[in-house]
């Protein structure tokens, strides 16, 4: 594992790298598809390969844990055969599910006491466990266990919740240290920043994250309700202290107009279900902007969704017939939907990689927020 950073954008904080995994190499700034329950919805692999071109996806411990379970996993060799993707995977620790249960949850010091969504049989998630869970999903990249604070939060609960969260990373660094890998590869270790909207405990927590020289640190607890004002002034807090040669890795965010504010703060490594969730709604992200294609007015609209798409799948079909595939309920609709909003996602971090290198990310910036921001 390694990161080697390539370019500094002269405008701003944006830069470009490339992070080397057992499963390959990721270049960065980088988008992660979500995908949750080893799928990514809607589509095959193929698909995301070929014509979303995904460099890495995310799964998550909290699902997985409870299906297919950790036996299964097990028994297949990991999830990377379980799914038969062989690019990396990234998978979240179970902490942002367990805060989003809160009528079904008890944290203690000990861990994080919930009862399952499946059928309310009641588990246990400790620092300690969650490792040896992901251990076992064998993920190239593995999350700490930590809570996420609600927004919004009064301060002494987000100063005692972060307390919290660093004394359970300090365990699950030590259970991740005295442990390896169930498989044939290596497996890196995340710390996440918490501290809700106060400067002072995202400062306090990116320094003791820091000090734990980790191969990549991650911001968490953002994108929960904040309004973006807050959310671009925590995640510069947190990037002009956390360490520049590592990579940084923003999770939950966002829309696209959260992404490249944030690429160009420092941040390396985005996901979110967004993209995939609006999609099957019928909600586009497009060069020109946003598009609900379920309205009326792209009925007899026979150009393609996004003629400027590096997708041929975007060229090619109108919106006219992605809106009938919609009024009809096919299910080609999600896929077609989804493959459009996870492509214009890689595009823009690979554009934003582009003009970075080339000294040009903080002017192009500038002139297509307007853009990705109008409802068409």
């Amino acid at each position: 594992m390694s990161f080697e950073l390539i370019s500094n954008d002269p405008g701003s904080s944006a830069r470009a790298g490339v992070l080397k995994t057992a499963h390959g190499e990721i270049k960065t700034p980088i988008f992660m598809p979500v995908g949750t329950q080893a799928t990514v919805k809607a589509l095959t692999h193929e698909q995301l390969n070929e014509q979303v071109r995904a460099q890495i996806i995310l799964g998550n411990t909290y699902h997985l844990y409870l299906r297919p379970s950790i036996a299964v996993l097990e028994k297949a060799g990991g999830l990377h055969r379980f799914m038969g993707w062989d690019k990396p995977l990234l998978t979240d620790s179970g902490g942002y599910q367990v805060y989003s249960l809160s009528d079904r949850r008890k944290i203690t010091e000990e861990g994080a006491q919930f009862s399952s969504h499946v059928d309310g049989s009641k588990h246990l998630f400790t620092p300690e466990n969650v490792v040896d869970i992901q251990r076992a999903i064998g993920a190239d990249i593995i999350m700490a266990f930590d809570e996420c604070t609600p927004y919004p939060c009064d301060y002494k609960y987000a100063k005692n919740s972060l307390a919290l969260t660093h004394r359970w990373l300090d365990r699950g660094i030590s259970r991740f240290d005295e442990t390896g890998p169930r498989y044939d590869h290596e497996q890196i270790f995340a710390p996440i920043v918490q501290g809700s909207t106060y400067k002072d405990l995202r400062m306090a927590s990116c320094e003791y994250i820091a000090e734990k020289n980790r191969h990549i640190n991650a911001i968490g607890g953002l994108s929960v309700g904040e309004p973006h004002d807050e959310l671009y002034a925590m995640t510069e807090v947190c990037t002009n202290i956390l360490p520049a040669d590592k990579p940084r890795y923003l999770m939950g965010v966002g829309l696209p107009e959260n992404i490249l504010e944030c690429i160009g703060l420092g941040i390396d490594m985005f996901d979110c279900v967004l993209p995939t969730r609006n999609a099957r709604h019928g909600m586009l992200y497009t060069s020109q902007g946003v598009i609900n294609i379920k309205n009326k007015k792209w009925e007899e609209d026979m150009s393609p969704i996004d003629p400027l798409a590096d997708n041929s799948y975007s060229r090619t079909y109108s919106k006219a017939y992605l809106r009938h595939l919609f009024r009809v309920s096919e299910y080609l609709a999600y896929t077609l939907a989804s493959i459009h909003n996870l492509r214009f996602y890689l595009w823009l971090v690979e554009t934003a990689r582009i003009k970075i290198i080339a000294g040009e990310f903080h002017a192009w910036k500038t002139s297509l927020l307007p853009q990705l921001m109008t409802r068409l």
